[in-house]
């Protein structure tokens, strides 16, 4: 059963739309298939997927159409004006990442959002709203390069783009379109080309109505001639002409300079199963085997999946691999990163020494296992509404995507004549020392601003493999719950042995060191399993740390290797995401 309420934040620009599920645990069948699956927030980006695989497209190549149609018809989060990580695996055993996550402009200073009164900038002009809150966009050039060398060679770069322009040339707007945009409204009204490409000069687009986007599909039609015309063509010339006239920070040469890198993933073993996960400057991969090595001494299974037990550990191992993340983690490529020292399985172990089955440990004395990077709390704002997809082939190719325009329409401006939203990708930055940011979060030295740095990330596209087949791909959106989410859907399968349907819709918690708090999911814990977690000394919350009730869109597929099918299991807490086979 779902209820179509939507749940909005009270913060500017930061609505989320999610669907009230209830009762969780009312199981709706994974989609079934065997030469494909696409799993994403929408339908018709899913099938744009699908109709690439049809045509002899590999996973990469599906992936590549379905992110850009899901700039098309899920502007809040999909899009060409941000950027993200995908996470490839490939049939004959090859593993790697393309990190196509924005980049900060040259003209980038450490202290670019701190006023002259010495507070973080609000409003316009802050790393939040407008033409200076934008990092320089790698989407296209992520999925450009993916194609380029690992695609199936069997189909062009013009074909997988076909797709999305025609469902800019016209779609159909669905519920969950239709409420986004006149939840958001007052954000993306404050932006005139915003509001004449998203509210229609206005005039609020409704379910069932046909949506045009001629300067979308114009801008398409040129990527898919070129992508680099987004990077030194007539698309570079618009965004770079929109950012000089409204005091934005990326110029044409930022956009020129733009590459993607490729990175090593994070491999690490689970109960006999192989967990392929993002390396910094996400911070996921290394938070998601950290708590997958922590917990393995336990007997998970038999604690019970809705036990005070099971989720009193869930929340203490969270607590530990969150105080790590802040410490430790930004980019690499500007950051002496311990990496081997947070993965190796005796310090991992080690971080349960103080660990009691009786008694929550107060987050102020969950230390740094490594000693302290810095002596100082940076803060650092977070996206929490990103988007994932995942794409599995006949072939057994696989790709775990998760980008993100960062807040819920990026910046909320659109670029003129081009038709897209720009991310403000900016604040996932350190903005200044000490503040605790809008969820509490703490960040380290590490993740300050400096030109052309990546900011850090918790998006955690995983694939996990059993004897060296895909077992199950994940992933999802959600700031910093993507971690917590993650490592609970693949827990639920490898632990509790659940179907992925169910593995996706159970109930999830969130705990993040700061706020010293364990959240739940509305539903998610009963009254009698909360009092004995209060009993052990932790705050619960209901909802999540961006008040919403529940949490994160899992978007996974599961391979079912006895009958030989492919699982596609979207998540209900999304009003428009759909599992597409064939």
């Amino acid at each position: 059963m779902k209820l179509h309420t939507r749940f909005i934040t009270t913060l500017p620009g930061l609505a989320l739309s999610l669907v009230l599920v209830g009762p969780l645990h009312a199981q709706r069948p994974a989609v079934e298939a065997k030469n494909g699956m696409v799993t994403s927030a929408h339908e018709l980006a899913s099938r744009a997927g699908v109709d690439i695989l049809k045509q002899g497209g590999n996973a990469v190549d599906a992936a590549a159409a379905t992110g850009l149609a899901l700039a098309v018809v899920f502007p809040e989060a999909g899009n060409i004006g941000g950027g993200g990580f995908m996470l490839i695996h490939l049939a004959d055993g090859r593993d790697t990442v393309i990190d196509y996550r924005e980049t900060a402009p040259a003209a980038a200073t450490r202290d670019m959002y701190v006023g002259p009164d010495g507070h973080v900038l609000e409003g316009p002009g802050s790393s939040v709203v407008g033409w200076r809150a934008s990092g320089v966009p790698g989407t296209v050039a992520g999925f450009a390069q993916a194609v380029e060398k690992y695609g199936s060679g069997k189909v062009k770069w013009s074909d997988i783009v076909a797709p999305a322009i025609r469902l800019a040339e016209s779609q159909t707007v669905t519920q969950g379109l239709a409420d986004g945009l006149r939840a958001n409204a007052e954000f993306l009204g404050r932006f005139p080309s915003s509001k004449k490409y998203f509210l229609v000069g206005g005039k609020f687009l409704q379910t069932g109505d046909t949506w045009v986007q001629a300067d979308l599909a114009a801008t398409l039609t040129r990527i898919a001639r070129d992508p680099r015309d987004f990077y030194t063509g007539e698309t570079a010339r618009l965004i770079a002409g929109d950012m000089k006239r409204h005091g934005g920070s990326i110029t044409a040469a930022d956009l020129a300079a733009y590459r993607p890198a490729e990175r090593k993933p994070i491999r690490s073993r689970y109960r006999g199963h192989d967990i392929l996960t993002m390396p910094p400057p996400s911070s996921g991969g290394i938070a998601l085997t950290q708590m997958l090595g922590m917990i393995e001494p336990h007997d998970v299974r038999a604690l019970g999946h809705n036990s005070a037990a099971k989720y009193h550990l869930f929340a203490e191992v969270m607590k530990r691999a969150f105080r790590d993340r802040a410490e430790y983690l930004g980019d690499p490529d500007y950051v002496k990163i311990p990496v081997e020292k947070l993965l190796d399985p005796a310090y991992i172990r080690n971080r349960m020494a103080d660990y009691s089955p009786d008694r929550a440990t107060p987050a102020a004395q969950v230390k740094p296992g490594l000693g302290d990077f810095d002596t100082e709390n940076i803060t650092r704002r977070e996206s929490k509404h990103t988007t994932h997809f995942c794409v599995i082939d006949a072939a057994g190719n696989a790709v775990s995507n998760t980008y993100t325009l960062n807040y819920d329409y990026g910046s909320g401006n659109a670029i003129e004549g081009a038709g897209f939203l720009m991310n403000n990708e900016m604040d996932d930055f350190t903005a200044k020392v000490g503040v605790p940011n809008i969820y509490g979060l703490l960040q380290g030295e590490a993740n300050a601003i400096a030109p052309g740095k990546r900011p850090l990330s918790s998006m955690t596209p995983t694939i996990v493999l059993k004897d060296g087949k895909i077992l199950l791909a994940t992933g999802s959106p959600g700031g910093p719950t993507i971690i917590n989410t993650v490592f609970q859907i693949v827990t639920n399968v490898i632990d509790h042995q659940m179907p992925v349907m169910q593995a996706v819709e159970a109930p999830r918690i969130n705990n993040q060191w700061m706020p010293d708090r364990l959240f739940h999911e509305r539903y998610g814990l009963s009254p009698d399993t909360m009092a004995i977690l209060k009993a052990k000394g932790h705050d619960l919350k209901e909802g999540t740390p961006y008040d919403t009730p529940y949490q994160g869109d899992g978007e996974t597929i599961g391979v079912d290797r006895e009958r030989g099918l492919l699982q596609g299991a979207s998540d209900p807490r999304s009003p428009d995401s759909k599992a597409v086979g064939y």
